[in-house]
């Protein structure tokens, strides 16, 4: 269910989001792709600005006329058994394509315009054939990726590869042997008529459950980066046989591989490798494996069962910059055997779900190049102090989810370049011991906040940038020892944990954007004289998320935050003693707030009133409130609500109250409206729980009807009443009538006379405040170098005459339209009307005249008439700019008269 149509590109500025349903197609903006991610857009890029996904398909050239031209990501979810030629014709613009429509046949040119196409995804579950014409793919100059899942191919043969393709995927398929990729696509291998082998940066084909085979060959020629064979039965040794001619990277995860490939690693030189996971462990590592290894930059072990390490494992491999031994059951980590004093060059390296238990003080010795150092998730319990000895270069510790209740003085120390540290879910307790001194790069820090001594003041360090603290519940508040952190940026607090007073929290985090609340204390951002006032004050924030955890009372009305615009407010609702709210309760004046999402607030009722405050709110997302009733109110305030709205995982109220939803988001003007799921009837209702919610309301609301029926006589009553006073209103529809009418009669007068039927060339719309430049600069251009004979109101209206009747008559008498537009401009009434003229006229005329837009200056989306319409009928070379500086205008020239041209002027 959803609203009409938003084009995209409203004139010159996109819009700053975009959601709404099109009958099974749902649309958004890339940017605000995380709102609706429940939208499952087949993985399409958020970095594109306008995506859509239609399911249900069963015909896609009628599923695509209602997706917008501009889309440049795509995804078609449905059943129709072929895909048509010209499928895409529409959308050359396309850049991401995903298919998930069991096809089983793609006509020849189904792909044809789709040059500038990147991504190709075909998805199909269960697995199902799929034939494509041989030279379906070949003319997609611009594609990169292609993926294959659920497909089997086994019927195709000699599909020609796009020129630039650099990633294939074929997973889920009924592939068995690694050869017949070359039967399929034969540019993959040498001998084909390109006379030259592929070169992939990646070759997927993870999760095929056949695939055990690599024929001798297969494969000639064929250079990859990075082969990912993950949850197949395939055997590293085999590939050595595929005749490849290079090959980077290898994945085995999830395989029966038990023991290090060494032969593999060796034969093709790799410089990646990653196994473990499977059912088979390889628990142990023998140390002349390691010797056919010593090309390996970065090695995975992760799950494989190791117990140990073997001496030398790190000199044994001299190239390594990354080492991955996580989830393995490793005990000690002897990685520095005292009595080589080799240095090794590795630059990262993760230890975490482990058995862990200490760490002796020379670990991480030979270790002085290490940047990133993972241990969380293990046994330590005691850290010594000089354990980071020589590790100054590292810059990332986490050391989290460990029992950890001491460390060594003077442990932090030796790590003079650290610049994140974690140590959430610790027993740690902070003293006044700790010292951060020298720790000039340290901007990232997590720590938990357990009860200290009393009186005892948190000292932290001042060039924070991101803090956050996980308090324990029941412990004392701690004072901060700093007065300000003037770099802080983003503040979490799980729990409260500190003692911070509310008229000092703007001057100790004055450069705070985002804030983060979290736990059942969150009763601390009220007033105790004015418990409805949000007291933090924070004159530069502008992400709030408060999050309660169903226990503690709800949190008190949010306002006086200037520069805020994104909030989010999630589980406010108490179980033991919950307590319906209305959203004015929740939210209060925030003027910037753009985005405005709410979860499990016991959100009841939503009127125009809770609006009043939020004149800047664009997006609002309702997730998770149940029986919500949305108050006839917002019919009347439409015009200020957002201009989207989400219903997400929420169930509207089944009450007569609700009975005037259904009309209103067929015909809203402005606010679109998305209602993920189909709403239903509740038991409670005393009604049946599979009755649809909005039939149901119809069928069971006289009185709603009544009183529809009533409003709507009334108005016709009173539009009749007021008919003199709208003689007054020259705004009206019947003006557009009256040009429409004039046009059409205009064009019947034939071909004879065609260039003197009209009286001017151009009609100039502007306002009092923009005279200037019209006689200064666009007058002298047309009417003196020109020669046109140009329309002004001041100087052409007749005299005596209404101005309506005089803006209708010589518009329809003008060949080009040509409308000056600037802030004054579009709050003059008379300018406004001549656009929306204008727009009725290129739209309906049977022979539209031209119209030209001149943009005096830059002007907001938001200041334009909501004529939608204009947007799709305006080509991008029907507006300019005027240039502020002198350099520019002579362009600016050109193209109005290279516009004029077009239309036999001058």
């Amino acid at each position: 269910m959803g609203g009409r149509l938003l084009l995209p590109g409203l004139l010159l500025f996109p819009p700053l989001i975009s959601g709404w349903t099109i009958s099974n197609c749902s649309v958004t903006e890339g940017s605000r792709l995380h709102l609706v991610s429940h939208f499952s857009l087949c993985g399409l890029d958020s970095r594109l600005p306008l995506l859509a996904v239609c399911s249900g398909v069963t015909n896609v050239t009628k599923a695509l006329e209602a997706v917008p031209q501009g889309v440049e990501g795509l995804c078609l979810r449905g059943s129709p058994p072929v895909l048509p030629a010209d499928a895409f014709s529409r959308f050359p613009g396309l850049k991401a394509l995903g298919l998930t429509l069991y096809l089983t046949q793609i006509l020849p040119g189904a792909f044809r315009g789709l040059g500038q196409l990147q991504r190709l995804s075909f998805i199909q579950l269960p697995v199902k054939d799929l034939f494509l014409p041989p030279d379906a793919l070949g003319n997609l100059s611009s594609l990169q990726y292609l993926a294959f899942s659920g497909v089997c191919l086994d019927g195709n043969s000699g599909v020609r590869l796009p020129p630039n393709l650099r990633r294939l995927s074929v997973t889920l398929s009924c592939l068995k042997d690694m050869g017949q990729l070359a039967d399929i696509f034969p540019d993959l291998v040498l001998g084909s008529s390109s006379g030259d082998a592929w070169t992939l940066e990646t070759l997927d084909l993870s999760s095929n459950r056949w695939l055990k085979m690599a024929s001798p060959g297969g494969l000639r020629g064929l250079k990859l980066g990075t082969l990912n064979l993950d949850h197949t039965k395939m055997k590293a040794a085999a590939l050595m046989g595929l005749g490849l001619r290079r090959l980077d990277a290898l994945s085995v995860t999830y395989t029966d591989t038990a023991e290090l490939p060494a032969g593999t690693v060796a034969h093709f030189e790799l410089q990646e490798l990653n196994l473990g996971q499977g059912q088979m462990r390889i628990e142990h590592i023998a140390l002349e494996a390691l010797a056919s290894c010593e090309s390996l930059k970065s090695l995975s072990l992760k799950g494989s069962g190791l117990m140990d390490l073997p001496p030398g494992f790190l000199a044994a491999l001299p190239r390594l910059r990354r080492l991955n031994l996580s989830g393995n059951k490793l005990r000690s980590a002897v990685l520095c055997p005292n009595e080589t004093g080799a240095v090794s060059g590795l630059r990262a390296l993760d230890l975490s779900s482990n058995e862990l238990r200490s760490l002796a003080p020379d670990t991480f010795s030979c270790l002085s190049h290490l940047r990133e150092l993972l241990l969380q998730t293990n046994q330590l319990v005691w850290l010594e102090g000089q354990v980071f000895q020589g590790l100054r270069r590292l810059e990332m510790l986490d050391l989290s989810n460990n029992p950890l209740e001491a460390l060594g003085k003077g442990w932090l120390a030796p790590l003079p370049a650290l610049t994140t540290l974690n140590l959430l879910k610790t027993h740690i307790v902070l003293s006044p011991a700790w010292d951060f001194w020298g720790l000039e790069s340290l901007h990232d820090l997590r720590l938990p906040l357990r009860s200290g001594p009393s009186g005892t003041a948190l000292s932290l360090p001042t060039r924070l940038t991101s803090l956050e603290l996980h308090a324990v519940p029941g412990g004392e508040l701690w004072e901060l020892a700093s007065p300000v952190f003037p770099a802080l940026q983003n503040l979490t607090l799980n729990g409260w944990g500190l003692q911070l007073g509310t008229q000092k929290v703007p001057k100790i985090f004055p450069a705070l954007r985002q804030l983060s609340l979290f736990g059942s204390s969150l009763e601390g951002l009220c007033s105790p004289d004015t418990p409805s006032v949000f007291l933090w004050q924070l004159p530069r924030l502008q992400y709030l998320r408060v999050q309660g955890d169903g226990h503690g009372p709800r949190p008190c009305c949010i306002t006086g935050l200037p520069s805020l615009q994104e909030l989010t407010l999630q589980r406010l609702l108490s179980r033991a003693q919950p307590r319906r709210v209305q959203l004015e309760e929740l939210v209060g004046e925030l003027p910037r707030l753009q985005v405005l999402h709410v979860a499990r607030t016991g959100l009841e009722t939503l009127s125009a009133v809770a609006f009043q405050g939020l004149g800047s709110l664009q997006v609002l997302v309702l997730d998770w409130e149940a029986g919500l009733v949305l108050d006839g109110s917002l019919q009347e305030h439409s015009p200020q609500m957002p201009q989207y709205v989400y219903v997400l995982r929420s169930s509207l109220a089944c009450q007569c109250a609700n009975a005037w939803v259904e009309p209103w988001l067929e015909g809203s003007p402005r606010t679109y409206v998305h209602i993920a799921s189909a709403q239903l009837c509740q038991p409670e209702a005393g009604v049946h729980p599979k009755q649809r919610l909005f039939p149901f309301l119809w069928s069971h609301c006289p009185r709603t009807l009544e009183l529809g029926l009533f409003l709507g006589s009334s108005a016709l009553l009173l539009l009749l009443l007021s008919w003199p006073l709208l003689q007054e209103a020259r705004n009206s529809w019947l003006l557009y009538l009256q040009a429409l009418f004039r046009a059409w009669l205009q064009d019947l007068r034939g071909p004879k006379g065609e260039g003197k039927r009209f009286l001017y060339d151009v009609f100039v719309s502007h306002c009092r405040q923009d005279q200037a430049w019209v006689v200064q600069e666009l007058l002298p251009a047309l009417e003196g170098r020109r020669g046109l004979r140009l329309c002004l109101p001041e100087r052409d209206f007749e005299p005596g005459k209404d101005v309506a009747d005089n803006v209708v008559e010589s518009m329809a008498n003008s060949q080009v339209t040509l409308c000056v537009l600037s802030g004054q401009a579009l709050h003059t009434p008379r300018c406004r009307l001549e656009l929306r003229l204008a727009t009725s006229l290129l739209l309906a005329a049977p022979r539209p005249p031209l119209l030209l837009l001149v943009f005096l200056e830059r002007v907001s989306r938001h200041q334009l008439p909501r004529y939608h319409r204009l947007a799709r009928l305006l080509r991008r070379g029907d507006y300019c700019v005027w240039p502020k500086e002198e350099e520019g205008k002579d362009d600016f020239w050109a193209w109005l008269g290279s516009r004029l041209e077009q239309a036999r002027l001058g």
